[in-house]
């Protein structure tokens, strides 16, 4: 099965549209607090132009329904992330393609990871190295305690992943997606189209072997 590849903390039409080139299945736009935060009118302009068959993924963290449904008012194809301690019950009432995000703890083992994306059944976890700011960069976490989850639900991975080990973390999981803020970005923050093109040609040659 092919991997898709998501590339979040796009933050103009610019940054989308070398996602999109580059051959992302999906672009995460953050709504939470963040220096990667999307301003509104940018916001709308991906809406505007984004192609129909690219995921747009509205990143939140402990949002009020409102901000939710403000974003679906300008996209309604938008697929939620939550990224905060939102509840099952929470998550559930979204309605619509959710993706919970699960952070992975460094005493986390298999069966705890386990316990704690069961309370999210109805949604698309996606695991992601626990830090003490969302904006921090993040080192991966051990793949192997997420690898049997994967053959059950799909999943996505998160967390340090960069061209030089994404292909790693796809021959260890075999997840659904993969998730990629920083290791496709220059060293002030900015996107890298490079980086964009050699990180999807990496997991194409995973998915290859």
């Amino acid at each position: 099965m092919r991997t898709r590849v998501k590339f979040c903390g796009c933050t103009s039409w610019a940054d989308a549209e070398a996602a999109i080139e580059a051959g992302a299945d999906a672009i995460g736009l953050i709504f939470a607090a963040s220096p990667r935060h999307i301003a509104w009118p940018d916001f709308e302009e991906i809406a505007a132009r984004v192609p129909p068959l690219v995921t747009c993924v509205g990143v939140f963290a402990n949002p009020k329904r409102a901000e939710i449904e403000a974003a679906r008012d300008v996209f309604p194809a938008l697929v939620v992330q939550l990224h905060g301690n939102e509840s099952g019950t929470f998550v559930s009432e979204v309605g619509g393609l959710v993706i919970k995000a699960v952070p992975v703890l460094a005493d986390d083992d298999a069966q705890r990871l386990a316990h704690r994306s069961g309370e999210f059944g109805g949604a698309l976890v996606l695991f992601d190295t626990a830090r003490e700011r969302r904006d921090m960069p993040a080192a991966p976490f051990a793949w192997a305690n997420v690898a049997p989850m994967a053959r059950v639900r799909p999943v996505i991975v998160a967390g340090g992943l960069h061209p030089g080990n994404v292909g790693d973390c796809i021959t260890a999981v075999r997840p659904y997606a993969v998730d990629v803020r920083s290791g496709i970005e220059d060293s002030k923050g900015r996107k890298d189209p490079k980086k964009m093109a050699a990180f999807v040609a990496a997991v194409r040659q995973a998915d290859a072997r």
